[in-house]
């Protein structure tokens, strides 16, 4: 029996994969921005579930309402490009020099290169492990007044990549000052270094945001953000409908073709929706019910019908999203043969926060008790399934997961959610053929040879059936009509930068 260490559900390298889209224009600094800009309203899908902090899922929400940065960032292509590092050059294959540029933090500090190591430092040691460090350890050391040397204990040719996660974002030493006494938290508010600055929280529902002057990339072009965070999709989109918000992210598929003309931008994603089947208990412990329950499932439909066309039927852990991935995709071996499910009873998990995946465990429940399962369904809200699901307390999980959010770096996913040591098993999975094929992959450098090294894992992990690929998600971002700038990342990692406007 394997441990899985606990890590936020919904929260993914050398290899730059070419995406079928890029991010919107505005993301540049803004010069003719008046002082006195608009507001945006931002309706947001998940909540903070953790105070906001860094180092789980609402890592995220803070990249994507432009509040948090890392040294590096992630171009269209997926490969890391200068955020508060300038540059950087490898000195070895266990060290880094990264140059910093001139930057502030929103307390008024500047950004030195001992303020950069103290937050690595703390990254490193955050419980439960942020997820683009698991399986690493990297120590930072101030080089003079601009430059920092990071050395991890194992050869990492994906660092620059890995130190783009909304995880390892740089704070100042306020941030910390709480954190070690009795229900201290690391706080990013006022201490961040991006274009907005958290001024107000109000529990999980809303948070104020005011435009950072000094910040390196050039003043906003708006004055602030008021963001709300609504769970219920149909609310959200609702909320566009009305002018009660100017941004609403992941809108249904359902409530597409509701919004006005050109208000909804769909956009290419690494996400897949996958289910995965339980392998250390329960029924799917049975390889050969594994594989019953993949044969029984119709990827095509659920693009089709529950998608309504905006998703590709599942092919992989790897989508279309990284063109590379299809030409190296290898058939996956050794799977079991099926064995009539008889009557066997499963439960599935999945969360409302994505209005799709109700609607998908609905089908898969219908296509697997016609095979012979059966089946009971239970969806709660994501914060509140997550313990559950990552303790393996289902049979079955439906869920979505952007398999380059977390580090940039596909063999880093495949390391979290499938081997014995990862932090994000939903499947439960310790295969020794698995972590092998893992392990070569991550022992990788040359771009070519990693791509290969990591579809030949793919493929052994389809193997086991441990995961069903379901579709490959396009999101539908909806953008009132007077905004301009909205960053459409295939990443999901941006959202409102210095050139949104409205």
């Amino acid at each position: 029996m394997h441990t899985v260490r606990r890590r936020q559900l919904i929260a993914g390298l050398l290899v730059a994969p070419l995406l079928s889209g890029c991010f919107a224009a505005g993301s540049g600094s803004s010069s003719n921005g008046s002082a006195d800009g608009a507001r945006l309203k931002v309706a947001l899908a998940f909540p903070p579930s953790e105070n906001f902090s860094p180092y789980g899922a609402d890592a995220t929400l803070l990249s994507r309402l432009g509040v948090t940065e890392g040294l590096t960032k992630l171009d269209a292509n997926g490969a890391a490009a200068p955020a508060l590092a300038a540059s950087w050059k490898k000195e070895s294959d266990r060290s880094w020099l990264f140059t910093l540029r001139e930057a502030e933090f929103q307390d008024g500090t500047r950004v030195t290169p001992a303020a950069v190591a103290d937050a690595l430092e703390h990254a490193g040691k955050a419980e439960p492990v942020t997820a683009a460090l698991s399986g690493v350890t990297l120590t930072a050391k101030p080089v003079g007044n601009d430059q920092v040397r990071i050395t991890t204990a194992d050869p990492d040719p994906a660092l620059p990549q890995r130190l783009s996660s909304p995880g390892l974002a740089i704070l100042s030493a306020k941030a910390y000052k709480k954190a070690g006494e009795k229900g201290g938290r690391v706080s990013p508010i006022g201490t961040a270094t991006g274009p907005f600055e958290i001024t107000k929280r109000t529990g999980a529902t809303a948070a104020t945001l005011d435009r950072f002057d000094d910040y390196w990339g050039g003043r906003a072009q708006a004055s602030g953000i008021d963001a709300k965070f609504i769970a219920d999709g149909t609310a959200r989109t609702n909320a566009l409908r009305t002018h009660d918000v100017d941004i609403a992210e992941a809108v249904p598929v359902s409530q597409a073709a509701s919004l006005d003309k050109g208000s909804g931008r769909e956009t290419a994603t690494a996400r897949t929706t996958s289910l995965q089947l339980n392998t250390e208990s329960g029924a799917f412990k049975d390889p050969g019910l594994r594989a019953a329950a993949r044969k029984a499932i119709d990827t095509s439909a659920l693009a089709k019908d529950v998608y309504e066309g905006h998703a590709d039927p599942g092919e992989g852990i790897f989508g279309p999203a990284l063109t590379w991935a299809e030409g190296k995709r290898g058939k996956p071996a050794g799977r079991a043969g099926a064995t009539d499910p008889d009557g066997k009873a499963i439960t599935i998990g999945t969360y409302d926060n994505r209005p799709e995946l109700p609607e998908v465990a609905q089908v898969l429940k219908q296509q697997l008790q016609k095979a012979g399962f059966k089946v009971k369904l239970e969806v709660r809200e994501s914060s509140r399934i997550e313990g559950d699901a990552l303790a393996g307390k289902f049979d079955a999980f439906v869920g979505a997961r952007n398999t380059m959010l977390d580090t940039g770096d596909p063999v880093s996913i495949l390391a979290s959610d499938y081997t014995c040591d990862g932090s994000y098993n939903l499947a439960q999975l310790c295969d020794k053929k698995v972590d092998a094929a893992v392990r070569k992959a991550e022992d990788t450098a040359d771009i070519e040879k990693r791509q290969d090294a990591a579809m030949a894992a793919e493929a052994a992990i389809l193997g086991t059936d441990a995961v069903v690929p379901l579709v490959h998600q396009r999101i539908i971002t909806g953008v009132g009509g007077s905004v301009e700038g909205v960053l459409l990342d295939p990443y999901e990692r941006t959202l409102v930068g210095t050139g949104t406007r409205r």
